[in-house]
């Protein structure tokens, strides 16, 4: 009895509870949510997401309820902004996400209640899910116009690690603790940090190709690489420095340390140096050295290496503590120097940008004259540059080192020492000089102050050329300290032409540089990237491949037809040049034999025979050529040039047919044609030695008729067309070969001299057809 009451009592207990949060649940309205009617229309439901985002969002408002607050605030505008789920919800009362499957999973909820009770939209929550979600990645939130306008550029600057996560993501929770513990050591070397939700930033997800959750990507330079290892903090290391360019840092020791502090003349940078006990370059030196690059070259030195006691003891280095020194423009003694045991991010940062500049960098480019000689602002704000105009040398001339040393020793915020090669930069040099040869070949110093960003500047150039003297260092002083009281000494006016980039790589680099990133890209894509995306990309490559293999395997089969056509006799040549010829055939132009591959002409044989007639398709026809062995050379010439005109008909076929062989196939095909080529009786004595060289026959496959070209038997006789018209002439074109005079006296070429009128007739269709029951077999 206890029981079964106690039974009772629980199964209300659940009831009750179901009850308040189904009311709780339906309690959830997302116009009230963001103040809008429910006509409202998307720009208003779009406007007052924003100003109420920008309320609630977890960083800028530290109420307890904000986090909860805001994410109501997106759930809303979920819902509101997609016009099925608002649909949805104004008829039902909730967006039909679930609709699917909301008879499935009530079950499924109501049976395994006592393992997991928490609601979700409409009705239940489990742990996982986004309100319950950990405060880190709220910090880290990306949106689609923060990352393209944010993130990207600062992405030159320093490399991205995003992790996309997503509601009921099971794998999202198994490496949220890692994820935490390499946020937490990455985030404080320099790593810029995101996170992205692909329920409610799809767009976003979609840009960076993640089509799966949960996964973590890199962003470095604009690139996107995904990462694709187990998810350790070890691994997650080493995917931000492979991020990074490989030559960001140099390796030195005692035998290019002198090489490497001497390249500041010519990367017009100053250098920088790590002294460490580490055997590898540390991630947070790279990540420095990737932060400013455009401004700093960055070597290492391994102090535990043999030989680094040279370079230790020269610069009074401590072994035992990690030390940075800035070279400038005197390679044996740093311009400053910084130690500390564990330096953190923020000292390094703000050591690197007091050093950025050599004492008297050169203008290599307008951005660099932008960022030395900035603009006036205010009259509290002046920045003055003092420029020498010189010309380049291999070696430190006197003029530049006495400049040198006069900005070491007057050192101002307010001046800038800065130097232009006049033979590089003519333009800019011209201007500020003035037009007299006083200056030709010599330096010159010239004190100017920018104006606005046009180029307009207020300048005074030292009257006499600058040699370095102590005479000219006292002028230039005396200008100087003449300035901070009265500003109106600079007196000329002028609009300086912008500098022209002098280290800018040459256009065939860049166009290397960008076929190697664009190969690269390529090459990981390939293997690395959601192969959805590559889909298209492979089809169009492989459907390239096969035609052009293809087309080569086409051409070679098609050569090696060709090839097996043999070429004249000699002796079939000479025959002819010895032999007589008529008179009508002596006027007819020498023609040349075309030339290989002009017409294709095949042997009509027992294997060829079924594709090439039989099977033919409709609407083609095969011309075929009768010859015998001693004619075929000089027969088929004469043929090839008599069709080549016709050649580009592609319904239109060539072949020869060898009368030694197949003469029994043709004299049954003839007997279907007696008014034109009547058979003689068979017991004729001549019945074997009928000369059929020279026809032409015109055979359709498909519709089984043949039209007939029949040679003429000499030049006095009427030229017979040899079409299938009224022709009674008989087919003694000589009693024998061997005895006639007349096939003898003429050229064997005469016999298809009017082939190319009948080939006119046949594609105008005005030529006999005799029909034929069905095609004989070729033995």
């Amino acid at each position: 009895m206890e029981v079964k009451k106690l039974s009772i009592s629980w199964q209300f207990l659940i009831v009750l509870v179901l009850i308040l949060q189904i009311l709780s649940a339906l309690d959830f309205d997302p116009y009230r949510v963001l103040g809008v009617s429910r006509t409202a229309s998307q720009a208003d439901i779009k406007k007052a997401y924003k100003k109420l985002a920008r309320e609630w969002h977890p960083d800028k408002n530290k109420d307890p309820g904000a986090e909860d607050k805001f994410i109501q605030i997106s759930k809303a505008y979920e819902i509101l902004s997609n016009e099925e789920k608002r649909s949805h919800y104004d008829h039902y009362g909730d967006a039909g996400e679930n609709q699917g499957h909301q008879k499935q999973q009530r079950e499924y909820r109501f049976r395994h209640f006592h393992e997991n009770f928490y609601f979700d939209e409409p009705f239940f929550h489990f742990p996982f899910n986004s309100e319950r979600r950990d405060s880190i990645d709220e910090k880290y939130l990306l949106h689609f116009s923060h990352y393209v306008n944010e993130v990207v550029p600062d992405s030159f600057k320093k490399p991205y690690l995003v992790k996309i996560t997503s509601d009921w993501c099971f794998s999202c929770i198994h490496i949220e603790p890692v994820w935490k513990e390499a946020v937490e050591e990455l985030e404080g070397l320099g790593v810029g940090i995101g996170v992205v939700h692909a329920g409610y930033e799809r767009r976003l997800a979609h840009h960076l190709g993640a089509h799966s959750t949960p996964a973590i990507l890199g962003i470095i330079n604009g690139k996107i690489s995904f990462f694709h290892n187990a998810v350790v903090r070890e691994n997650l290391r080493q995917f931000v420095e492979s991020l990074l360019p490989g030559n960001l840092v140099e390796k030195v020791t005692n035998k290019n340390y002198v090489r490497f502090l001497s390249g500041w003349q010519q990367e017009n940078k100053p250098h920088v140096l790590l002294f460490d006990q580490m055997p590898v370059v540390p991630l947070l030196y790279k990540l420095t050295a990737f932060a400013y690059k455009d401004y700093l070259s960055f070597g290492y030195v391994y102090v535990g290496l043999r030989g680094a006691e040279e370079m230790t003891r020269q610069y009074n280095v401590n072994v035992y503590a990690p030390t940075i020194l800035i070279f400038k423009e005197h390679i044996h003694k740093p311009a400053d120097v910084i130690q500390a045991r564990g330096m953190k991010k923020q000292v390094i940062d703000d050591f690197i940008t007091q050093n950025k500049y050599l004492l008297a960098a050169r203008l290599t480019s307008q951005k660099l004259f932008h960022e030395l000689c900035p603009v006036k602002r205010s009259h509290r704000q002046r920045k003055y540059c003092v420029v020498l105009l010189t010309t380049e040398a291999t070696k430190l001339s006197k003029p530049f080192e006495a400049f040198l040393s006069f900005a070491l020793a007057n050192t101002q915020d307010t001046v800038r020492f800065v130097h232009v090669y006049s033979n590089r930069q003519q333009e800019f040099a011209n201007t500020l000089l003035p037009d007299s040869d006083t200056f030709q070949g010599k330096s010159a110093v010239s004190i100017l102050e920018r104006r606005n960003t046009a180029g307009r500047v207020v300048y005074k150039t030292l009257e006499d050329p600058w040699t370095g003297s102590e005479s000219d260092k006292f002028i230039l002083l005396g200008y100087l300290d003449q300035l901070r009281k009265d500003p109106a000494l600079l007196s000329s006016e002028a609009v300086l032409p912008d500098l022209t980039d002098e280290l800018a790589p040459i256009f065939l680099l860049r166009w290397l540089y960008s076929a190697s990133d664009y190969i690269s890209d390529s090459w990981d894509s390939i293997f690395h990237s959601n192969w959805r995306e590559m889909m298209p990309l492979l089809s169009l490559v492989f459907s390239a491949l096969f035609i052009l293999f293809g087309t080569v395997i086409i051409q070679a089969f098609s050569d090696s037809n060709e090839e097996r056509e043999s070429s004249p006799p000699d002796k079939e040549e000479a025959h002819e040049k010895t032999g007589r010829t008529e008179p009508s055939f002596t006027k007819e132009p020498s023609s040349k034999i075309p030339k290989k591959g002009f017409v294709e002409v095949t042997e009509l044989t027992d294997v060829t025979y079924t594709s090439n007639l039989v099977r033919l398709r409709p609407g083609h026809m095969n011309v075929v050529l009768i010859l015998s062995n001693s004619t075929k050379t000089s027969l088929l010439q004469k043929f090839a040039l008599e069709v080549y005109t016709f050649t580009g008909s592609s319904c239109l076929h060539f072949s020869f047919l060898s009368l030694d062989k197949h003469r029994e196939w043709l004299e049954y095909l003839l007997e279907f044609a007696q008014d034109v080529a009547p058979i003689p009786n068979q017991y004729d004595k001549h019945f074997m030695e009928r000369d059929y060289t020279g026809y032409v026959l015109a055979l359709n496959g498909h519709k089984k008729y043949f039209c007939l070209f029949k040679p003429q038997k000499t030049v006095e006789e009427e030229e017979a067309m040899g079409s299938c018209s009224d022709l009674d002439s008989s087919l003694h074109l000589g009693e024998s070969r061997g005895k006639s005079s007349g096939l003898g006296s003429r050229p064997i070429k005469g016999k298809l001299s009017k082939l190319s009128l009948w080939m006119e007739r046949l594609l105008e269709g005005s030529l006999q057809r005799f029909y034929i029951p069905s095609w004989p077999e070729l033995d």
